[in-house]
């Protein structure tokens, strides 16, 4: 294209200054606009920036394939300072685009960039247009390599040297310099073809999409969604253009992307090679490169097709609005007269508990059952050190939900039950009160690949200011293959119950042991005023002959990670989990939008539901039927408490039931002294909605309580 043949307000000598006609930064034309450099077409043009800019000159300029653009600066200021490098984009892998609603406006479309453009009048736009067609056609890229495949050149004097000084003959130097040039040639011919099937993919790709937005625009029925229509019509004017635009302008869509700072902003190329916009031919391209992209496509297909059948079983997410306003009891009112006793027999108004029981309290211990998935992956690929950490991880995990939960659960009563089927995690839990005095209670949990089962026993001693819990028992996990693993739960103290902030730590040494190669022990570091850094935890892992083979360092209530080591200098239990190659483990999920005064995190929220299609499959011993317990979750504090007195009223007669012979429903003891064991039939009994020997423990209280007693905690083992 030659410079005559351009309309005089685009096509402009390379000495020009763009003065007048609002085309110039000042009216007085002094300005200075970047030399040409032999550019065949230049000129100024204004571009879009952003909306409280608006249109801002620039000096265009077309060389060699390549239109280059920049501010135009000041003549004092381009004598004082540099010019900045120019933007650049190439004409070669370029649509254009016109205006429907702007006849003086174009666009130039990229994979990566959208320009805005705008002349003075309509002759400008289809000269320009018609340079940058003329340009892209001219400057193919296919053009841009040399057609001389080896002319590139090297020199082999160093070589030569190099060889002579060692005393090899001139015969041998010169072989081996042929040998070098003819490697070097083969070398230099693979590169160049490699080098041209890239560019020649890359100049496909505006005719790639041509077709596809081609296609789309049939299929949708819409002719606005064409992309690429090239085309000349008989006055000489382009119409390859992009009518992607609403009737208001598709530049309005552009507005907010592009700044005026911003020249050398590109957009992610995923916007401009998404699925809707990229061809068959393209996309089999995509996916020879590799099967690792296919397989983790199909991963996420997988995993959407999982989140769409679980996303049935829709669980709440905050608790209901209290019905009442919540009253102010003094603690130290009720318990002064309670120092040094086991408070599992005081009765406290409901004010102070959670709208939980303890046996919903143990199932909120497996929030995290997904590391126990995870430790049962491990050991089927032989990685039994991977499982024992991930099995410690889940021991430390479940004191995460005891952090800022300043009120107790409810005491379950004697023979009190709780299910919990969770299939979006994979697990089924069943947990049961099996004794009342000493108070015990037993689960048992069914995961993917492993059971986890146990009993706890909760004395707890009060101390004026603090509340010592001291949980005893075992706890069990045993996996599919025959790994199980055991530990025993640390000491909880309660502080600050009178003055200031109620919070609570837990200190002392968990030890987990394997029926295979590995234990682990964890050391829960007590606090005290002058530690800085609280609610520590730290441990290691031995292999049978007594060698620590990784470490574990974290907090309890935020994170725990490892660091394997063959080296057990390098395991110090110091260490810390910002160290290099320390590999998290465990971290705890974030709180919810409302956890109301209670603090439940949004796992304990969903504990409690009770919904129309439950309440018919539960027994009537299950937690979620306790009216006092509901009617708190209700905000109805008076029914609440009232149900409470009433509750415990009968609950004392349950000693005297036990005594009698009474003996759990669900669960049997594997010896006199033995962990209590899940004797089956729960499941069994729910399908069919029989619950022989399960009567109304939360029942009315008659007035004639003896016959009564006798039947409300009846058992099919009595």
């Amino acid at each position: 294209m030659r410079a005559r043949e351009m309309h005089p307000l685009c096509c402009l000598a390379a000495d020009y200054c763009p003065g007048g006609g609002g085309a110039a930064e000042d009216d007085d034309g002094d300005c200075s606009p970047p030399p040409a450099d032999g550019a065949a077409v230049a000129g100024v043009l204004h571009k879009w920036t952003n909306i409280g800019r608006g249109w801002r000159p620039r000096w265009f300029a077309i060389r060699g394939g390549v239109l280059a653009y920049s501010k135009i600066r000041r003549r004092v200021a381009a004598e004082e300072t540099p010019p900045p490098p120019p933007a650049e984009l190439a004409v070669g892998i370029s649509s254009f685009s016109e205006s429907k609603s702007d006849d003086k406006r174009f666009y130039i479309i990229t994979p990566t960039k959208t320009l805005q453009l705008r002349t003075g009048c309509v002759k400008d736009r289809v000269a320009w247009i018609e340079a940058l067609v003329s340009a892209r056609s001219e400057y193919s890229l296919g053009g841009i390599l040399p057609s001389d495949r080896n002319g590139g050149s090297f020199s082999t004097e160093k070589l030569r040297d190099r060889l002579h000084a060692e005393g090899v003959g001139a015969e041998i130097v010169k072989d081996c310099e042929q040998i070098v040039h003819s490697e070097f040639s083969q070398y230099h011919v693979q590169m160049k073809q490699r080098c041209e099937s890239y560019l020649s993919f890359i100049g496909s790709l505006p005719r790639e999409l041509e077709a596809v937005n081609s296609e789309d625009a049939t299929i949708r029925g819409n002719p606005q969604s064409q992309l690429f229509k090239p085309d000349f019509s008989s006055s000489g004017k382009c119409s390859e253009y992009s009518n992607t635009e609403s009737s208001e302008d598709a530049g309005k869509q552009e507005i907010g992307r592009m700044s005026d700072e911003d020249e050398f902003h590109f957009y992610d190329t995923r916007q401009s090679f998404s699925d809707g916009v990229a061809s068959p031919e393209l996309k089999v391209r995509y996916l020879n490169y590799g099967n690792e992209a296919c397989k983790f496509g199909d991963s996420l297909a997988a995993d959407k097709t999982n989140e769409d059948l679980l996303s049935s079983a829709k669980r709440r997410s905050k608790l209901p609005e209290p019905v009442e306003k919540e009253r102010s009891v003094s603690l130290w009112s009720m318990i002064k007269d309670n120092v040094g006793k086991d408070l599992t027999r005081v009765c406290l108004p409901v004010y102070f508990n959670e709208p939980l029981s303890s046996l919903q309290k143990c199932f909120e211990e497996l929030e995290y059952s997904y590391l126990l998935d995870r430790a049962y992956e491990c050991g089927l690929t032989g990685n039994g050190l991977m499982r024992i950490l991930y099995v410690a991880a889940f021991a430390v995990s479940g004191y995460a939900s005891t952090d800022s939960r300043p009120c107790k659960p409810f005491n379950p009563l004697l023979g009190e039950t709780y299910e919990a089927d969770y299939p979006e995690k994979g697990i089924r839990f069943f947990s049961e009160k099996v004794s009342h005095h000493p108070m015990a209670m037993a689960c048992h949990c069914e995961g993917k690949g492993w059971k986890f089962w146990g009993d706890s026993n909760l004395k707890s001693k009060f101390w004026g200011q603090s509340i010592q819990v001291d949980p005893s028992g075992i706890l069990t996990l045993e996996f599919d293959d025959g790994e199980t693993f055991q530990w025993s739960k640390v000491t909880t103290t309660i502080n600050n119950l009178i003055i200031g902030r109620v919070y609570c730590h837990h200190h002392g040494t968990m030890n987990i042991s394997g029926n295979k190669k590995y234990s682990c022990k964890l050391m829960f570091k007590e606090q005290s005023f002058l530690e800085r850094n609280p609610r520590q935890v730290q441990g290691f892992v031995k292999d049978a002959d007594g060698t620590k083979v990784a470490s574990l360092m974290g907090k309890w209530d935020e994170s725990m990670y490892c660091v394997v080591s063959d080296d057990a200098s390098k395991l110090s239990s110091h260490i810390s989990h910002q160290s290099a190659g320390a590999t998290l483990l465990w971290k705890k999920n974030e709180p919810p939008a409302d956890p109301t005064r209670y603090n439940l995190s949004s796992f304990a929220i969903t504990l409690n539901e009770l919904t129309p299609g439950l309440k018919e499959k539960l027994p009537p011993t299950d937690s979620r039927l306790r009216p006092d317990q509901r009617h708190l979750e209700n905000g109805e504090y008076e029914k609440a408490n009232s149900e409470k007195l009433r509750l415990e009223t009968r609950q004392r007669m349950a000693r005297n039931m036990q005594e009698s012979g009474w003996k759990p429903r669900w669960f049997q003891r594997d010896s006199e002294h033995g962990t209590y064991r899940y004797v089956g039939g729960y499941w069994e009994a729910r399908e069919q909605t029989k619950w022989v020997g399960c009567s109304d423990i939360f029942g009315s209280f008659c007035d004639n309580p003896k016959p009564r007693v006798s039947t409300l905690y009846t058992s099919a083992s009595v």
